[in-house]
């Protein structure tokens, strides 16, 4: 589909969407609509589902997502554990990764988006935590979970009402700043955990840990580089790509060896993840929070903090959902945003009652199961060359090589999905949980620059960055930015940018429990503001829908049928 499809040819001052007569404008009357259909369109593809897991790149991609699942959500939870007065350990994070996992594996109609614990709901977690201890430390547990529960109702409202429609209008402007924003914030968390080294455990601990996080940066980084190149066998390089965490003495696994080597190194007395007892709360209670005990003052406190939840979880899940199904993939199956929305509600209020983070979709792992999934062949693109000390070609032509990867179809399962829950309820398991104790918490700030850095190098706006900046003569000359006016490139890039710099700010204040109306903010501005600035074909050039395939576009108000329905198989 034409990137310029989403742009209405008439006026550089409308957003339409032209040869779509399916779309509906408004459909909050029609409540359930958009999870009916959801589900309707889904349901068929429910056995192929299963079936399409039989291949080898379901088991390879449980292992990856595992792993950058598990060792991010571990990462906040050090982070959580700190800030809110130790409520929030290491068995409420594997519990609420696997509930997500279980739950949208098994009954989500978008089954690639992974589900988990982010740093955006870490951080939203600690700052209520900094706001309530002003008033009443005692009642943060409370606190919380009647913030979860107002947030569970605002998603089912927003997802009977049909409001996950307007998702359609999210494009790279907004999704590429949301990618850089999240991507700073978790490497300015690597920092603090690097920080908090230096703080608790002492100079040389911190300088250890320091070593520990950048070595095993480069570690993990390298391993995905060579996997991603043209070095070495194809077998060896999707080796080193699928388990570049988990093969023995390299990556994670190393790395946490390392730091247990007799003698001086382990003298250091750098800090190791701390547990408690298999299946049971970080603190002294039960699994069951006692809301019903909270004053009534607090219990309508807590609504506007949960307004604010579902403000988050409504762009990051959905634009989680639109990364793992965008348009680079060669997607089959039909999307379902308002079912899986009404889900996360259910799994919010769980989250909410039981003491466990609140999980969503997550950014920068949800496209990686994607890509963990999808089937590629790689061609040679043979280009005849002439020598030019000899223009008439009488001692022949040489052949220039050039390697194209083409995505030609990606294994649509919700297996991997589920192996992956079942997996992070067997690391709750006491002897498991003594192996995450001998991790370092350095290993963990090295996590997070992975994630961190994964997130902004691919990210569209280094790429109009580095764009800018390169000579002029080494720019191929079929790169498609040459067609709009550098101002512009610098406008449009400066936009973002503005508009990541304040979310970055804000959520190192104490009002960063504001930062998801800052980021719901970048889809209005660029429907109404952007097309004042730019004309049709600069906007066509330098963006375009995050999510532009008919199995996506269907859910977000498209027709209540799609092309194949009622076929064997969803074939």
């Amino acid at each position: 589909m034409s990137d310029t499809k989403y742009l209405s040819g008439q006026s550089p001052h409308t957003y339409s969407y032209d040869n779509r007569t399916g779309w509906r404008r408004f459909r909050v009357l029609n409540p359930c609509r958009g999870m009916y259909h959801d589900v309707r369109r889904r349901l068929p593809y429910y056995w192929s589902d299963i079936q399409d897991a039989l291949t080898y790149r379901t088991i390879a991609s449980t292992i990856r997502i595992y792993f950058i699942n598990i060792l991010p959500a571990i990462a906040y939870t050090l982070d959580m554990y700190r800030r809110t007065g130790e409520f929030y350990g290491i068995n409420e994070a594997l519990f609420s990764s696997a509930l997500a996992a279980m739950v949208f594996s098994i009954l989500g109609a978008q089954p690639l988006t992974i589900v988990g614990i982010t740093g955006l709901i870490s951080l939203f977690n600690y700052t209520i935590y900094d706001i309530v201890v002003i008033y009443e430390p005692a009642i943060y547990a409370n606190f919380m979970c009647w913030t979860a529960i107002w947030a569970a109702i605002f998603h089912w409202i927003v997802a009977v009402c049909n409001l996950c429609d307007y998702m359609r209008y999210v494009t790279d402007f907004s999704s590429e700043s949301f990618g850089a924003y999240v991507g700073i914030i978790y490497c300015i968390k690597g920092v603090e955990e690097l920080v908090n080294e230096f703080s608790v455990c002492g100079p040389t601990a911190g300088f250890m840990s320091c070593m520990i996080a950048i070595l095993y940066f480069f570690t993990i980084y390298g391993l995905e580089l060579v996997g991603s190149s043209t070095i070495c066998r194809p077998w060896l390089r999707g080796l080193l790509a699928d388990y570049a965490y988990v093969c023995p003495h390299i990556g994670t696994v190393f790395w946490v060896g390392f730091a247990h080597i007799p003698g001086n190194l382990k003298e250091t007395g750098i800090s190791f993840v701390p547990i408690t007892r298999a299946f049971y709360p970080t603190q002294p209670r039960g699994w069951l929070i006692h809301f019903w005990e909270l004053e009534t003052k607090w219990v309508f406190a807590a609504l506007p903090f949960g307004f604010l939840v579902m403000l988050l979880f409504y762009y990051d899940h959905n634009v989680s959902s639109l990364g793992a199904q965008g348009r680079q993939y060669p997607l089959r199956k039909p999307a379902g945003f308002h079912w899986d929305f009404f889900l996360l509600g259910c799994t919010t209020f769980i989250a909410g009652i039981t003491g466990i983070p609140m999980p969503n979709g997550l950014v920068p792992q949800a496209p990686v199961h994607t890509t963990s999934l999808t089937i590629t062949e790689t061609t040679l693109h043979i280009i005849p060359t002439t020598n030019p000390s000899d223009p008439e070609g009488t001692e022949g032509t040489t052949e220039l090589r050039h390697p194209i990867t083409t995505r030609t179809a990606v294994v649509e399962q919700r297996i991997s999905h589920f192996l992956m829950g079942l997996a992070i309820i067997g690391t709750m398991t006491g002897p498991l949980l003594i192996v995450l104790h001998t991790m370092p918490s350095a290993v963990f700030a090295g996590v997070f620059f992975i994630v961190g850095w994964g997130s902004i190098k691919s990210n569209g706006i280094l790429h109009k960055m580095i764009f800018l900046l390169r000579e002029d003569r080494f720019i191929p000359r079929d790169e498609k930015l040459l067609s709009v006016p550098r101002r512009k490139i610098v406008l449009y890039v400066l936009c973002q940018v503005v508009g990541v710099a304040a979310c970055v700010a804000i959520s190192q204040t104490i009002a960063a429990i504001g930062f998801p109306i800052l980021i719901i903010g970048l889809i209005p501005f660029r429907v109404w503001v952007l097309p004042r600035w730019f004309g049709v074909q600069e906007l066509a050039v330098l963006d375009g829908l995050t999510a532009d395939g008919e199995p996506v576009l269907c859910s977000l108000g498209g027709s209540p049928r799609f092309p194949g329905e009622g076929e064997k198989g969803g074939e």
